[in-house]
């Protein structure tokens, strides 16, 4: 059973920054490509960035050049450093661990998941 928890999320103003982490257990994080997606209030869940397993990351267009993702293998966490925030990024964020058949953009993809954690952004 593979067991994420997310962390980092908090208040900031318009401009500024955030680092989340997500800390798996469970199972090797080198071994897996894990995603990281969002869902504000009345939307769909929605893709936000991925890393795989051999360390090629990828984000969507809308966070192209403010969001950046990395992964700790030895500490078996991932995180979403988001920079230049704005109003519009406020959203539960999630990581989930990524199985098959899917593309990586797709909630379906995804077969273990996190709680979240809450990002809001003030302007």
């Amino acid at each position: 059973q593979v067991q994420l928890v997310e962390s980092g999320g908090g208040l900031v103003q318009a401009g500024g920054s955030l680092r989340l982490s997500c800390t798996v257990s469970g199972r090797t994080l080198g071994t897996m490509t894990m995603g990281w997606f969002r869902q504000a209030p009345g939307k769909e869940r929605e893709f936000v960035g991925r890393s795989s397993n051999g360390g090629v990351t990828r984000v969507a267009d809308s966070v192209k050049g403010r969001f950046t993702i990395s992964r700790d293998n030895a500490k078996n966490t991932v995180y979403l450093q988001m920079n230049s925030l704005k109003p519009e990024d406020t959203a539960v964020y999630y990581c989930a661990k990524k199985g098959s058949g899917f593309p990586s953009e797709s909630t379906a993809a995804y077969e273990y998941w996190g709680q979240g954690t809450q990002v809001t952004v003030s302007s």
